[in-house]
């Protein structure tokens, strides 16, 4: 696995061994962030990486642009690769691994510009998760359509596999 763009184009990501990490595959993640550059929503974004695994969202993220990003991610392999990845690029400066829960961090994130949520495939907290949310883009990466939520607008949705991805917007752009 590869960073695909920007400033670390090319680098490599290092990731667990074993099936309990499901890093998002290239081709999903140029698809999103050539979206993501359409909309115009990167550049000096602050970030922040749900569910972070190897990290490939929130570092794909900083390399094309994004100002800042939060990984929060609970599972020791992951972490441990994550925080590989990170020192590799030498991006501490600009990130903050946290080692959480996701349920437990919702509440501390705040305010942020754009959030990439990638939970395990058979994760049915949506509703929750979103309403937790203060952020202004939500990127959603699930195995079947997300319900539509009352304070947030669906901006795109696209299937890639077996892999479904939806961009959500603020409602009104206000959170």
């Amino acid at each position: 696995m590869r960073v695909i763009a920007g400033e670390f184009r090319g680098r490599r990501l290092a990731a667990p061994p074993g099936n309990a990490t499901r890093p998002t595959t290239d081709m999903v993640r140029e698809a999103v962030f050539n979206s993501l550059r359409a909309m115009d929503i990167l550049d000096g974004a602050v970030v922040v990486d749900l569910y972070a695994g190897t990290g490939a969202l929130g570092i794909e993220a900083l390399s094309r642009g994004a100002a800042r990003c939060t990984f929060i991610e609970k599972d020791p392999k992951a972490l441990r690769v994550l925080r590989e990845n990170v020192a590799a690029l030498k991006i501490e400066d600009r990130c903050a691994v946290v080692p959480a829960d996701v349920t437990a961090m919702l509440s501390s994130i705040g305010s942020v510009d754009l959030v990439f949520a990638d939970p395990p495939y058979e994760f049915e907290g949506w509703a929750a998760l979103l309403e937790q949310l203060d952020a202004e883009f939500v990127v959603a990466e699930s195995a079947r359509p997300i319900p539509a939520q009352p304070a947030w607008d669906i901006l795109r949705e696209r299937n890639y596999g077996r892999t479904r991805v939806t961009v959500f917007a603020a409602a009104d752009g206000i959170r």
